[in-house]
């Protein structure tokens, strides 16, 4: 592991924006199969509970998307690490490390799902915003950590033995 991994703020935030591009198109198309079952198979949306909402919030957008970048980045690049010049390096296991840093990574987006369904189900009540609050919390952290420590680690990293450096 590199101490002072000087890595460009603008080069991070790059492939960062790229990934979150792919992540975008993944969702989109998701919102296009959902509503063409909806509109044609369904003949409408469901009404979902809570708990229904909160499992296909997860099994269909946030571990799909941590599997992707856990397969992509076991080969130390995602798509946005393998454009910008960037790989990350193991000192543990690939498949483990990535699994591990890429449940943290994603983490804030699970729990501003849980936060946002609490939300619509519950009228905002002191669950929903604890929840909502915990994730930006976390994410300002891990960017935080991501691009202003001088290994260039986030909480991920760390504890999957990982970081992100210039090929």
């Amino acid at each position: 592991m590199k101490t002072n991994n000087e890595i460009p703020l603008k080069q991070r935030l790059l492939a960062i924006i790229i990934d979150y591009l792919i992540i975008i198109a993944y969702l989109l198309s998701l919102f296009i199969i959902f509503t063409i079952m909806y509109l044609f198979i369904l003949d409408g949306v469901p009404e979902y509970s809570a708990f229904e909402s909160q499992l296909i919030a997860t099994f269909t957008t946030v571990i799909p998307i941590i599997l992707l970048f856990t397969c992509l980045e076991s080969t130390g690049k995602s798509f946005g690490k393998n454009k910008t010049g960037l790989k990350l390096h193991f000192t543990k296991s690939k498949t483990t490390s990535a699994l591990i840093r890429n449940s943290i990574k994603f983490l804030p987006w699970q729990l501003g799902h849980m936060g946002t369904i609490q939300s619509i189900y519950n009228d905002f009540n002191l669950w929903s915003v604890m929840l909502s609050w915990v994730s930006i919390l976390l994410l300002i952290t891990l960017l935080f950590m991501a691009f202003f420590r001088s290994d260039k680690r986030h909480l991920g990293d760390i504890l999957a033995g990982t970081q992100v450096q210039s090929k």
